[in-house]
């Protein structure tokens, strides 16, 4: 599998007409470093705030954009309602599936494209061309399960 990294992502913002400011570097940056905890656009800033005073929550929520617009990231919207964020890996060619626990809210990511055979059913079926989906399974996980257990 093919991570993303910075110089790949200023590539692609750069093919796209766009610079790799420090701002949009540093959110990258973050992204990158905490990619398996699907952050907010606020949790994001949070965490810039620490390296960098300076840096506005316009700028974090714009660079946002810019991401997902380019296809970088995605916005996924769970129960919460909170829009997060997930780097796209450029192995994938559709978006990663996710387990929501409905206890504890720790989310899980499956990498595997587990509907591909449905894909192709609905694409024969309804004559639609298949871009991309996404899936959540919500439901209860192993720890939480376990304490369930331990009670």
């Amino acid at each position: 599998m093919t991570e993303l990294s910075l110089n790949t992502i200023k590539k692609q913002l750069q093919e796209a007409g766009f610079k790799l400011t420090p701002q949009r570097e540093a959110t990258v940056g973050v992204l990158l470093e905490k990619e398996k905890e699907h952050l907010s656009a606020e949790e994001i800033f949070l965490l810039l705030r620490l390296k960098h005073p300076d840096i506005g929550l316009a700028t974090v929520y714009r660079t946002l954009e810019i991401l997902t617009e380019l296809n970088i990231t995605y916005k996924v919207v769970f129960e919460d309602g909170l829009s997060r964020y997930d780097l796209r890996r450029t192995s994938n060619e559709h978006f990663h599936h996710h387990l929501l626990c409905i206890e504890c809210g720790n989310i899980e990511e499956i990498h595997e494209d587990l509907l591909g055979e449905v894909e192709k059913d609905v694409e024969a079926r309804y004559q639609f061309v298949v871009k991309d989906h996404r899936l959540t399974f919500h439901g209860i996980c192993r720890e939480c399960q376990q304490k369930m257990r331990n009670k």
